[in-house]
């Protein structure tokens, strides 16, 4: 049976220790290395199936929230398909900063990063670079995972 990620406690979506869990996927649809987006209501949630675990998440990125789920996993990090932002699973933190740049958790800014070999961008002045130095990648938000008898992956969804 596939084990669930146990995520930092810090992390947990707020009113998901409380909520109800409620049957996502056969686990049979979420193979090692896959990720599923699942819908509760109005809440979009990633499923992925990394190394250390299935693990749920906010189907959005948490800089400007494109849906991960139509990103890249590899092993426990995930990658945004809008601006290459990286972000491991296991920990919430990210591991290589969106291209338009922004706010760690913790309030430090990253510049507007170009990849290796390529010039920096400029950041013209303006109302978009104001905008990019206050957009604030935040941390994951992780929901309860657990996996019944019976095969089906479940998810405690605040409603």
């Amino acid at each position: 049976m596939a084990k669930v990620l146990a995520f930092p406690p810090s992390l947990l979506t707020p009113g998901a220790a409380a909520a109800p869990f409620a049957p996502a996927l056969p686990l049979a649809a979420l193979p090692a290395g896959a990720m599923r987006r699942v819908t509760f209501g109005d809440i979009d949630v990633l499923l992925a199936h990394t190394p250390a675990g299935i693990v749920a998440v906010d189907d959005r990125c948490p800089h400007m929230a494109a849906p991960l789920s139509v990103g890249e996993l590899d092993g426990c990090v995930v990658a945004c398909p809008l601006h290459s932002g990286r972000f491991d699973l296991s920990t919430g933190e990210p591991i290589q900063m969106p291209t338009t740049g922004g706010l760690r958790p913790d309030g430090e800014y990253v510049p507007t990063w170009s990849p290796p070999g390529r010039e920096p961008k400029e950041d013209p002045p303006g109302k978009k670079a104001e905008a990019r130095r206050i957009t604030r990648v935040r941390r994951f938000r992780y929901y309860p995972v657990r996996i019944s008898d019976d095969g089906v992956v479940e998810v405690a969804v605040p409603r």
